[in-house]
């Protein structure tokens, strides 16, 4: 199938739900376009995935995605350097972080993640919040010390004003008032347009792809891919 991806390692953490669930629906995707998956997980607390690694490689994967948190991925991405894991680590928007940047620069490892902004998505924004981390001694050492951009600052950056339209919608800040009104607030933020599902779910058809560059540590636009 597209790629020539026949075989994926998914590595998720045991009680993750959020991991549980990105991990459940690659799987299926995956296995719909006629590949095969290899489940891993760990538990809670757990620094060694060398174990993890080295089932991917044994099995003849040639994907690995690991939808964990960041401080996981951290690990992974020192073990996966350091084992030469040969094929392509794949995640979703928790990998989207200085931290990864971080861990990645300097290795032959290839990172692709599906995530939610890309610098240039909105220029008044990324000037803007480029200025204020730049600004700041400790707000530049928060974010990794430098002024990257991460899909999360601008995802709380549209949960902010959201709430901001809530609580005009609301009329009030009652906490019941708010909650009653907020499935039918919608908001055209620097990530797209959020409108809030059945479940309560913001509803997206777009994901922005991205390569990570590990010689300057950068992240790389690769594409927008849309939900059919």
């Amino acid at each position: 199938w597209e790629g020539g991806h026949t075989e994926a390692c998914c590595l998720n953490k045991m009680g993750d739900v959020c991991a549980a669930g990105l991990g459940n629906l690659f799987s299926r995707a995956f296995e719909e376009l006629g590949g095969k998956v290899v489940k891993e997980e760990f538990e809670q607390g757990n620094a060694d995935f060398a174990a993890n690694i080295a089932t991917a490689k044994k099995n003849g994967c040639d994907v690995f995605f690991a939808p964990v948190s960041t401080e996981a991925a951290a690990l992974i991405i020192d073990q996966a350097d350091a084992q030469k894991i040969g094929m392509p680590l794949l995640a979703a928007d928790t990998w989207d972080s200085n931290v990864i940047l971080g861990a990645a620069k300097g290795t032959d490892l290839e990172i692709v993640v599906t995530t939610f902004y890309q610098e240039g998505g909105d220029e008044t924004f990324d000037k803007g919040v480029k200025a204020w981390i730049e600004g700041d001694s400790t707000n530049l050492a928060n974010n990794g010390g430098n002024s990257e951009i991460a899909a999360v600052t601008a995802m709380g950056y549209d949960a902010y004003f959201l709430a901001l339209e809530a609580l005009k919608a609301a009329g009030s800040t009652d906490p019941a008032k708010v909650q009653e009104v907020l499935s039918g607030v919608t908001y055209e933020g620097v990530c797209g347009k959020i409108v809030f599902g059945e479940n309560g779910d913001a509803v997206r058809d777009m994901a922005v792809v991205k390569k990570c560059n590990t010689t300057d540590g950068v992240w790389k636009f690769v594409s927008n891919q849309y939900v059919k």
